[in-house]
């Protein structure tokens, strides 16, 4: 249990910085006189770069050793935090926080690596990935309170200390208690796949954020969008060329894995979208103060703690279908509910709408990792674990990426603008995203999904022989 524990501390140090960066976001907007997309590149700087390396860093920690990588990332999160803490403009903040990021992808995926080669039943790996996973809920509901407080009282540069103190008795608690371990035959190295990686990941999101500035059709923006199409397209030709790739294609013959990267992007790309847009309203329009719409959220936070260890125990004993569709309509209905949102929408409906949000989300996050990891390779946990995580932070960048150019289009880039009336589209498409997991849900149980990765398993103990 001390290797959970410590494990599920990076977790939370990770989500933490999730809810507090939002909570914060208008005060930074204030101080920083940041628009609506200099707050998108505030929160999407770290995940754009913490997706694009999560698959290095999960193979990284394959080849060199998983606690030392643990170490790293844990010692440089901890200096990036520190540094956004000290930022004097928003374009130093912003490299701060890909500096946090660096560090943040040697995290989870290494952090989960640990925990699928610590706990090797089925049944009892299942339970304890629920448990880590409700860490997501204890950190989203311990953020946006002591985030709230912290940018009241000192300011939030404040938010960014708190991660410091746990960074350190991580990197103590881990030297003494998690025995290091490696794949017997890790991938090498493939900068070619890694820069494609991010030439894509970075061009799409960029041109997403800066599309409703510069024009969907200007110059700038096409060859953006150009420059990611070609990327992706020389990655899926590239790879497969590979004798060790960067990230093993066949893995996608998995119905539930490649179900389970959808179902990532769909969720959190929900709840990235969910984050910033209720941030803003709850403080740019009903006028609440950072605490105060830090405990409004409470909700969703306390449900996604329920739900979570919930999820991972029906996982381990009866399957994931039943988390993933009612994860789905719990999304899709929270987000129908908001469709109508007004200045004057009672608070009562919020906290109605927030509370079934929680529940959904709290139980989709346990079947992602579990159909991530299971029917894999244990000596590649470290790449399915990544490709899981990396799927979660594309999503979430994604999220609060295009739910701020829909925002960004709909209030001429404004934050004083109707922001109520202009998140409509965008919680339509929150709907869309919850429909899109119960439908993968049904898609990922059936007994074609489950064929598919005893195929899968087969391929790679024929490939090892």
């Amino acid at each position: 249990m001390a290797v959970l524990a410590i494990c599920s501390m990076s977790l939370f140090i990770v989500g933490i910085d999730n809810t507090i960066i939002n909570v914060a976001l208008p005060s930074m907007g204030r101080d920083l006189r940041a628009s609506v997309s200099g707050l998108q590149w505030t929160v999407d700087a770290y995940t754009l770069v913490l997706a694009s390396l999560l698959m290095l860093s999960g193979s990284t920690g394959d080849r060199i050793g998983r606690r030392r990588t643990f170490q790293i990332g844990l010692t440089v999160f901890s200096m990036g935090s520190l540094l956004c803490s000290l930022a004097p403009n928003l374009g130093f903040l912003v490299a701060f926080r890909m500096l946090q990021a660096i560090g943040g992808s040697m995290l989870n995926p290494v952090a989960l690596s640990i925990i699928t080669n610590t706990f090797t039943e089925p049944k009892e790996r299942a339970q304890a990935i629920g448990i880590w996973g409700a860490v997501i809920g204890v950190s989203m509901a311990l953020g946006p309170i002591l985030g709230g407080a912290l940018v009241d009282s000192v300011g939030w540069r404040s938010i960014f200390w708190i991660n410091v103190p746990i960074g350190i008795a991580a990197f103590v608690l881990a030297g003494k208690f998690i025995p290091e371990s490696r794949a017997d035959h890790a991938r090498k190295l493939d900068p070619i796949g890694q820069l494609l990686i991010l030439t894509f990941l970075a061009s799409a999101t960029f041109g997403i954020i800066e599309g409703p500035a510069s024009g969907w059709g200007s110059v700038k923006i096409v060859t953006t969008f150009s420059v990611a199409a070609i990327a992706l397209v020389l990655l899926l030709i590239y790879e497969p060329r590979r004798n060790e790739p960067l990230i093993d294609l066949r893995y996608f013959r998995s119905i539930p894995f490649s179900g389970a990267t959808l179902v990532a992007i769909a969720a959190f790309g929900s709840l990235g979208g969910f984050l910033f847009m209720n941030t803003l309203y709850l403080q740019n329009i009903r006028g609440l103060s950072p605490l105060s719409a830090g405990i409004d959220t409470l909700p969703m936070a306390i449900m996604t703690i329920f739900a979570a260890p919930l999820s991972g125990r029906i996982v381990g004993s009866y399957g994931p279908r039943v988390p993933l569709l009612v994860g789905g309509l719990g999304i899709g209905l929270s987000s129908l509910a908001l469709t109508g949102l007004s200045a004057t929408t009672p608070f009562s409906w919020l906290f109605g709408a927030y509370l079934v949000f929680g529940i959904g989300f709290g139980l989709v996050n346990a079947p992602i990792t579990n159909a991530a990891v299971s029917g894999m390779p244990r000596q590649q946990a470290g790449v399915a674990a990544a490709v899981a995580s990396t799927s979660r932070q594309v999503g979430q960048s994604l999220g609060v990426a295009i739910v701020g150019a829909m925002l960004s289009v709909a209030m001429g880039g404004n934050l004083n603008g109707n922001l109520a009336g202009a998140s409509h589209s965008s919680w339509w498409l929150l709907v869309g995203f919850g429909t899109t997991i119960f439908c993968l849900g049904l898609i990922m149980t059936s007994g074609f999904a489950k064929a598919s990765v005893a195929n899968v398993a087969s391929i790679f103990s024929f490939s090892s022989e």
